[in-house]
């Protein structure tokens, strides 16, 4: 066995990650960064030194894990977020909220979070918000609360004028949001991972256990249900939710947020799991954190929620029912369903966005592409595809071109 291979070993060991979903070129450029750091003359020298200095693993962590985020980067989990928490607030005078987001980063989701709940009517007073992440580099740049551009992505912005004030190199978080987290080192594969401290209300994973392989994935599944209370709720990325449904969890029920219950006893799961492929990233792709949009930001035209009347024959809006199929984890029927849409209806570009990402969540680069590429023909300013588009080329290298994606929606933004 290679040091290097010995080296993807203990980085499997200590934080989980499997390197088949990042692709091995990640691992050589981070170990390429902290040879040179260190003045290692080969990989064998850098595996002493990563023994030997006390710091050293963790600066290989910080080159490994590049988080890619934004502010309200999954609006529909939010948007239920503040419809959830509402109820039990309102409802119980008594009730203080736990919020817990894992991984953070450099603290978009958390904040994010908090803002989501102020904006609902919650009291500063009766909520707390717990941000973990394994990245201390991450974390200092949350705790410094200032934000550039590449952290407000799409439509519409006007949170940014409630809780940010300009200032030199971007956006400064107002001080009152900034108190409502608290920002700490944590490890999902820490099997002690916050013993001892009461369980949460609602708990946000989303785009972690993608990095993960089979066996890791399960056991951060319990660690995720372990720290929710029995009347908690689980939030996660869109390929990740057969794997919570695997578990006995049980979806929320709300279209595109990816919410998670425990189950009720006597409860019958609700999805069987799904091939690996569909929640693992392909192998030598990195993984993208993937959104089911209508969705988030960078975002839209935020749809109202979808109420089904209850009649005698319910007839769901077609993109709804796809979008509930999604939540539930069943991708594969869900894409089916969506190219069944534009085949009798013809393509739409919100149609074929979700198309696109179906196929991202299931690790289909080169069909997702097309269809983000085909709904922006539809429709030029089409802020979901241009968005999902750009992250995309982001992970094949072509940097530029995404720049460019994200400039054009921020020109039609502004248009508007």
């Amino acid at each position: 066995m290679s040091t290097a291979t010995h080296i993807e070993a203990l980085l499997k060991a200590r934080i989980g990650l499997d390197a088949r979903s990042i692709g091995p070129g990640a691992i050589e450029r981070a170990l390429r960064e902290r040879q040179a750091a260190l003045q290692a003359h080969d990989v064998a020298a850098y595996w002493n030194l990563l023994h030997s200095q006390p710091d050293e693993f963790q600066a290989l962590i910080e080159s490994v894990v590049v988080p890619e985020t934004w502010f309200f980067r999954h609006r529909e989990a939010l948007m239920a977020l503040g419809r959830f928490a509402a109820d039990r607030v309102f409802g119980d005078h008594a009730r203080h909220l736990r919020v817990l987001s894992l991984p953070c980063a450099s603290g978009e989701e958390p904040y994010s979070i908090a803002m989501a709940l102020l904006d609902a009517g919650i009291p500063a007073a009766r909520f707390r918000i717990d941000a973990l992440d394994i990245s201390a580099r991450a974390l200092a740049r949350a705790r410094a609360g200032i934000f550039g551009s590449n952290a407000f992505r799409g439509a519409p912005l006007d949170f940014r004028e409630r809780y940010f004030t300009p200032c030199p190199g971007g956006y400064a978080l107002d001080a009152r949001v900034r108190e409502l987290v608290q920002l700490r080192l944590g490890n999902i594969v820490d099997a002690s991972l916050l013993t001892g401290e009461a369980p949460y209300d609602f708990v946000f994973c989303r785009n972690l256990l993608i990095y993960f392989d089979a066996d890791v994935q399960r056991r951060a599944v319990q660690t995720l249900a372990r720290l929710t209370a029995s009347d908690g709720m689980i939030f996660v990325g869109p390929a990740e939710a057969s794997l919570l449904s695997a578990e006995g969890l049980q979806s929320a029920g709300v279209p595109l947020a990816f919410a998670f219950r425990k189950a009720l006893p006597g409860e019958a799961r609700s999805a069987q799991p799904m091939p690996a492929s569909a929640v693992s990233a392909p192998a030598g792709m990195p993984p993208r954190p993937v959104s089911l949009r209508t969705q988030p930001a960078p975002a839209v035209r935020e749809p109202a929620p979808v109420r089904v009347q209850r009649t005698a024959a319910p007839t769901p809006a077609p993109l709804a029912g796809i979008s509930a199929l999604a939540d539930r984890g069943d991708l594969a029927a869900a894409t089916a369903a969506c190219e069944a849409l534009i085949a009798s209806q013809g393509p739409s570009a919100d149609a074929c966005c979700m198309l696109g990402v179906l196929h991202d969540a299931a690790g289909l680069t080169s069909s997702a592409r097309d269809a983000y590429r085909r709904a922006i023909y539809l429709d030029p300013g089409h802020q979901e595809a241009l968005h999902h588009l750009a992250a995309l080329l982001d992970t094949e290298g072509d940097h530029a071109g995404a720049a460019r994606l994200r400039q054009r929606a921020q020109r039609h933004t502004r248009t508007a």
